[in-house]
């Protein structure tokens, strides 16, 4: 579905879906935060291209005496450290409220976040944003990675070992008669 204008942005509070995922939570403890983070931000890949989405993960940056830095992941997926003493959670309240504030030129037709903080949920609703809770996140993010399989199953293989054999049979016809001289009707 992906279009030239997403249909929608979705903000994704990165930690907190990580700590709701029971699979996040395994990486994250097994081999640690930053591979947790890269796995999440893999898994959204798919499913942003798929839904024709603008996705940004926000992480917290909130002890660390940085700036607010954002990586472009792909063309429509970001990643966002949000600044030193700024939480994911004001992060994502001033991005529902510049977007609604200025809604004459929007950056996308809907606004997502997706968190299960409840605060959050309630705060996020209070600017007209939708809300998708991490457990709601993933099981879509199950079912878009099972349409995309159907879709590249459906696609029949060719039949032989010759490229001619996966045309057309029409077009397998015309080729015949082009090889044999014949000119079309």
């Amino acid at each position: 579905m992906s279009t030239s204008s997403p249909c929608a942005l979705l903000l994704v509070d990165g930690y907190n879906i990580i700590g709701s995922w029971s699979s996040l939570q395994q990486t994250r403890d097994q081999f640690g935060l930053e591979m947790a983070r890269y796995e999440l931000v893999e898994k959204l890949t798919n499913y942003t291209a798929h839904n024709g989405y603008k996705t940004q993960v926000v992480f917290d940056s909130y002890y660390q005496d940085t700036p607010g830095t954002q990586e472009d992941y792909s063309p429509n997926l970001s990643i966002y450290f949000t600044a030193f003493a700024q939480t994911a959670d004001t992060y994502i309240e001033k991005t529902c409220a510049s977007y609604y504030s200025r809604r004459a030129v929007p950056v996308a037709s809907r606004l997502i976040v997706a968190t299960s903080d409840q605060a959050q949920r309630l705060t996020v609703q209070g600017y007209g944003a939708e809300w998708l809770s991490a457990k709601q996140l993933e099981t879509d993010l199950e079912f878009t990675q099972l349409q995309i399989k159907r879709k590249q199953r459906s696609k029949k293989p060719p039949q032989g070992r010759f490229l001619v054999n996966s045309l057309d049979i029409k077009v397998q016809q015309r080729l015949a008669q082009l090889r044999h001289g014949i000119k079309p009707e």
